[in-house]
């Protein structure tokens, strides 16, 4: 199956995370494995369709795998690809960025 992708590498990338749980999954699936109920309890205002529909497609886009369990009850773990990992540095990128810009604004009231 060939993906229609953007020419533009930026445009590529948001494409593939860019909404806000993608990103916040990719958060906290960098330090390892988590189960459906470790997510939903993480992301705060999320709903469980909306982090299924999520975990799906970035199942489907190769940046997680999902590991389901023969058991009672059952038992489904996600965990991140090395596609998946490989997005790490962007992420420090982010917090970084993302601490300087809180200085900033605290720094510079309305």
């Amino acid at each position: 199956m060939e993906r229609k992708l953007p020419p533009c590498p930026v445009e590529v990338t948001l494409s593939v995370i860019g909404s806000k749980w993608k990103v916040l999954v990719l958060r906290d699936l960098m330090p390892g494995t988590k189960r459906f109920g470790e997510l939903e309890e993480s992301l705060s205002g999320v709903s469980r369709k909306v982090l299924a529909s999520v975990l799906k497609d970035m199942e489907a886009q190769g940046l997680l795998t999902r590991t389901a369990y023969d058991e009672i009850p059952p038992r489904v773990e996600y965990d991140l690809t090395d596609l998946g990992r490989s997005l790490q540095p962007m992420l420090d990128s982010m917090m970084v960025w993302g601490e300087e810009y809180r200085a900033y604004a605290q720094s510079h009231p309305e």
